[in-house]
């Protein structure tokens, strides 16, 4: 049998950041890994999948600009970075990083077996792993898929197999209009494949403001991609000339044809097979988590989560600021005396884990980003919201940029606090300004006060000045 102090379990970003602010007050830190250390984001997530983006979005840009001789995506070359990025799949540099710490790196499946307890069957047997005080769950998500007739039997691609191929289908069609798909889909698009992108909503990135949804899909069907929204998978097969989709597309049944079926249709926490039933918890739910990310109802509070599988990030920086919450939480309560002052300091109050000040940005053409709440979401929660819609095409930067800069962005005001509560941009480039957005929400700055962050002449920033006098006018 093994005891530490604390058991991280999942050695992704989110689980390495646990790791590593726990272990800094003297405690002893296990971190478990079925796969490879670095976890989905830097082998299959969003390392991989920006760099496939990247060649596309840096061609549009060029293509935008005049006296620029624009070539065209080397898709060797591509596939070749994006390898090295991910380290050839090989977790040598995440190894060489943590044994810098003073973290301990166990290989293997985890079952929880009972308080506190753990079974890791390793490639020597399994064996037997205890936490002294408390146990952090990282074990990320993994994709849904949906009940398809044929489905299983097509030899499908799922998110994995998108950003770790070495050759583009000739056709492809993408099942999910979500941030992954759409990503996916102008990946492989300006890589040279045909695209077909079917989505059940009847939007685009449902989730984000609708404007947002409707310039996606106009982009995408001007670069050729077929998009076709509000649509019903009814029937999926695979012959010697393909996969192919049978569809109800609002009402007419039509059929896709394509070389490959990439299915991202969302995500679920990975807690089917943990063992929680023998801690009073449901396999396959999100484990629930109040704002220091402690379990709620286990009894003796020792067990944290982190991440994807509370149900409450999809983003690898979301899972780890709940990661710093909960490291700096267990370092407070177990550390030695001293260093845990210092912890505590910092385990405040000040911590809220939720996902109204959390953004998020798609490497797509053009860019998306956000920070915040739709207008829907401050209706619904019923907030005095006010709106305030900019057309980034006639900000001074734009015409620097090149020709035909188009862009969106809206403000989401709540009226009774005078706060910013939600930011939407749309538009190239607007990635590099949406922690701006994100520090207004997260720290509720009053209007009052952005007044006096004049932002520089001409940049994308001046965004914000032609918000604040709107506002004021309107």
């Amino acid at each position: 049998m093994d005891e530490y102090d604390i058991v991280v379990v999942g050695a992704g970003a989110v689980g390495q950041t646990a790791a590593q602010r726990a272990v800094r007050t003297g405690l002893s830190v296990a971190l478990v890994e079925s796969e490879l250390v670095g976890g989905e984001d830097a082998f299959w997530a969003s390392r991989p999948s920006k760099v496939l983006l990247r060649p596309g979005t840096v061609l549009g840009d060029a293509r935008a600009v005049p006296g620029l001789d624009a070539g065209e995506v080397d898709t060797d070359a591509t596939f070749a970075r994006r390898d090295t990025v991910v380290g050839h799949w090989r977790d040598d540099e995440e190894m060489g990083w943590l044994r810098n710490t003073l973290v301990t790196v166990l290989r293997g499946m985890v079952r929880l077996v009972g308080e506190k307890t753990m079974s890791v069957s390793t490639a020597d047997g399994d064996r037997t792993v205890v936490a002294r005080h408390a146990v952090i769950v990282a074990t990320g998500s993994e994709p849904t898929i949906p009940d398809v007739p044929g489905l299983a039997q097509a030899r499908f691609w799922t998110s994995r197999d998108a950003t770790s191929s070495h050759h583009v289908p000739q056709r492809l069609v993408v099942l999910g209009g979500g941030p992954a798909g759409v990503e996916a889909t102008q990946a492989y698009q300006a890589l040279g494949a045909q695209v077909t992108l079917l989505a059940r909503t009847r939007r685009l990135l449902p989730k984000a403001e609708p404007f947002v949804g409707t310039i996606m899909a106009d982009a995408m069907t001007a670069a050729g991609v077929r998009v076709l929204t509000d649509v019903h998978a009814e029937r999926v097969w695979r012959d010697a000339s393909g996969v192919h989709v049978q569809v109800n597309h609002r009402g007419a049944s039509t059929r896709v044809d394509a070389d490959e079926l990439l299915v991202v249709t969302g995500r679920h926490p990975v807690t089917s097979d943990l063992g929680l039933e023998t801690i009073g918890l449901t396999p396959g739910d999100p484990l629930p988590i109040d704002s220091c990310g402690q379990v709620v109802g286990v009894v003796g509070d020792w067990l944290y989560a982190v991440g994807d599988v509370t149900g409450l990030s999809g983003t690898t920086h979301h899972g780890q600021y709940h990661a710093r919450v909960a490291g700096d939480v267990v370092a407070a309560r177990f550390g030695s005396d001293l260093l845990a002052r210092v912890a505590e300091s910092k385990a405040s109050v000040r911590y809220r884990i939720s996902s109204a000040s959390t953004a998020q940005v798609l490497c797509t053409r053009p860019e998306v980003a956000w920070a915040g709440v739709t207008l829907a979401e401050a209706r619904k929660a019923r907030r005095m919201a006010r709106v305030v819609d900019v057309d980034m095409s006639e900000l001074p930067s734009a015409a620097v940029r090149g020709t035909g800069y188009e862009g969106q962005a809206r403000f989401v005001v709540d009226a009774s606090r005078q706060t910013v509560i939600g930011v939407t941009f749309v538009g190239p480039g607007v990635g590099e300004i949406i922690h701006a957005a994100t520090i207004a929400v997260a720290a509720e700055v009053s209007l009052d006060a952005l007044w006096h962050a004049t932002p520089v002449h001409p940049t994308l920033s001046e965004v914000w000045g032609r918000f604040l006098s709107e506002y004021a006018c309107c």
